[in-house]
Order: C-alpha cells, then structure tokens, then sequence
C-alpha cells in the first residue's frame, strides 16, 4: 500500500513516543539511553527534527528494531501529506506533463535555438502543439505527424523535431513568386558552376524564391543524422537544410539531391521526404535522385582512368575544366571510392555553414 491509498498516517514521533511509553520510559530516560541531550528526543517527538540515518540506526538500537523502519515510517508521513497538498500535487502534475513533453519532443534544444520559449508547462504545450501541427499533444497524434514522412519507417523525436522547425520558418518566410519547373531545371544546371565560391551561398534563398521555392536552413540537430527535406507547403515546393558535414560539395549534394526530388515528381501533396545522404544502399527514388543530383553537379563525368596517386593538379585541372570548385571533384572521387575519406586533398575545404546561417 502507497501514502495515496493510506486514510491517514501517523507522525513518526507519535509512533516513537508510544514505544517510548510502552516501556515505561520518560523522555529523559529515553534520551540518555541514546546519549542525547533531551531536546533531542523532544524535537523528534514533536516533529521539529527529522530523523537521520545515524539517529535512526541508535533508536532501532534502543528498542530492538531496524533503522530502516523508522526511517520509512518518517517518509511514508511526508508522502502522505505530500499526497493531501493540492499545490505539491499540482506541483507535481507539471513535472510529470513536463517529462511527457520531453520524451516527445527535444524542449530544450528548441529553447535553445529558438523554436520554443521558455514559459509555463501549459504555453509550451500549445506552443508545440501549434509547431507539430496537432490539435493534442496525445501519441497517435505525435505517429501520425511522424508518418507524413516517406523515410522508412516513423522518424524519431529529434528528427520530426528538425522537420517541424523546417515547415515553421518556411511558413514564415514572404511568398515566393510562381513556382517554375522550367526555373528550377535551369538554377540546377548552373548551380554547381555559380557556387564555385563558398560565400556565393549567402545569396541562394533569393535566387530560389524567383523560382517560386522556398529555401530554409535549420542546423542539424545533435544526433538527428538528417541532411535535408522537401515538402510542398500550399503547393510551393520547400527545401530544408541542415548543413550537415558543412563541406561546400556535401551541402551543395544535398541540395541538388532536394531539387531532383521535386523535379522528378517524387512529392505528393502530403508528403515529407527526409533525407539522410550517407546510407549506403539508396534504392528506388532516393537512388534517382543521387543520381539527377550528381549529373547536375557534374555534367561531364571524370575520366574512366584515375591515377594512381591523385594529386591536387590533377583536381584543380578537372575542376577548371568544368567551371566548377576543386572540392566538387574530390568529393565525386570520395563518393565512387577512387580516393579515401581521409585524403589530404580535402585540407582547406571551404565550409558554408556560416553563409547558411545568414539566411533570413
């Protein structure tokens, strides 16, 4: 039986003070028994002193029983009139909606960048049911927005989390023009030679927003694996980022990888493509979509024949060629496996997280 389902408990310094009677003691008697002064024993009597580990290893002692007893009956009072405060009850009540809503949801790292304010447990259920786009903050709510994902499988937390704060800022975002199937297919086949400087990224939400698309960056969040999504918002296509890997030909990838899904008719009105680039087997769309992307960025394929020790001229040769940034050339290399993940060549890669984040 819990201190809930008890109707009423006793002070532990009742109980003491029957035993004490039962044996015939006074109090005076019973506190040089303990070799205490006898404040002491009055204070736990009268409940002003709580029992501790040591005084209650010396009462069980005194009359023959365990420390734990006492101590336990001293905590099944606290909790029973812990049980009958309607503010510690209501106290309580926040903790647990408060675990709940974190085992949901990532709340303070959407506090921390941002998404959800710091306020009562009562406004960050609104606020997040509002950011989910759910009328309740129940499970089947939380699965169902899950499953407007097509990555196999439900997403987790920390994943629909990033995708919610994604469709937030787009929805933020000032209307784009008409979206243009004939303007997209041109920005992606000039994207990789226009980006051939790290800081030409800043400019990239405007360019996509004359083609009626709009262009979101949300940084990774920790352990959420996930580098990009697209979804149709009111019929205008939608690209998140998240600049995972950073490297310039990882991010640009991404976005290519975004833009062929849309191009390539993979949306349907209610759906969310997710996407994590590093699994190893792509199949079915996402494996049409690398390889859109990786035209795109591309257009003229590498030699058959590699050297055997792929130099930097080598790159640089190839990349002025094309028009495009060395980088780009290292990472096909990577990507087919004719040079390692660990290569020298990518020393000095230019990084564009900071150009992602001066997006508005």
């Amino acid at each position: 039986m819990n201190a809930n389902e008890l109707a009423e408990v006793f002070p532990v310094g009742d109980l003491l003070a029957e035993e004490i009677d039962a044996r015939g003691w006074t109090q005076g008697d019973f506190a040089a028994i303990l070799g205490r002064p006898a404040q002491f024993v009055s204070e736990i009597l009268t409940g002003k002193k709580e029992i501790t580990r040591e005084s209650a290893a010396q009462i069980g002692a005194a009359l023959g029983t365990s420390a734990e007893l006492w101590l336990r009956n001293q905590d099944t009072y606290h909790l029973w009139r812990q049980s009958k405060d309607a503010r510690a009850q209501d106290e309580l009540d926040e903790v647990r909606r408060r675990a709940t809503l974190s085992e949901r949801v990532p709340v303070a790292l959407l506090i921390k960048r941002g998404f959800l304010a710091a306020g009562s447990v009562a406004q960050q259920e609104r606020d997040i049911a509002e950011l989910y786009g759910v009328d309740e903050l129940d499970q089947s709510s939380f699965l169902l927005a899950a499953r407007r994902s097509s990555l196999e499988g439900s997403l987790t937390p920390i994943q629909l989390a990033w995708v919610r704060c994604v469709h937030k800022v787009a929805l933020e975002k000032l209307p784009a023009q008409p979206y243009s199937t004939s303007g997209l297919r041109q920005l992606a086949v000039s994207l990789a030679r226009d980006l051939a400087r790290a800081d030409a990224f800043a400019e990239l939400p405007v360019r996509f927003a004359e083609v009626g698309v709009k262009l979101v960056f949300v940084e990774s969040f920790p352990g959420s694996r996930l580098d990009g999504c697209t979804f149709l918002l009111d019929g205008v296509p939608v690209i998140g980022l998240s600049g995972r890997g950073q490297r310039m030909d990882k991010v640009l990838f991404t976005l290519m990888h975004e833009i062929a899904h849309i191009l390539l008719d993979h949306l349907g009105q209610h759906d969310v493509i997710v996407d994590e680039l590093d699994r190893e087997m792509p199949v079915g769309n996402e494996s049409e979509a690398d390889q859109q992307a990786a035209d795109w960025v591309m257009p003229d394929p590498l030699p058959d024949r590699i050297p055997a020790r792929v130099g930097y001229d080598w790159v640089a040769g190839h990349a002025t060629a094309r028009g495009i940034h060395p980088i780009l050339v290292v990472g096909r290399l990577q990507k087919c496996g004719k040079i390692g993940w660990k290569t020298s060549l990518v020393r000095g890669a230019p990084n564009v997280i900071e150009y992602l984040r001066r997006w508005p």
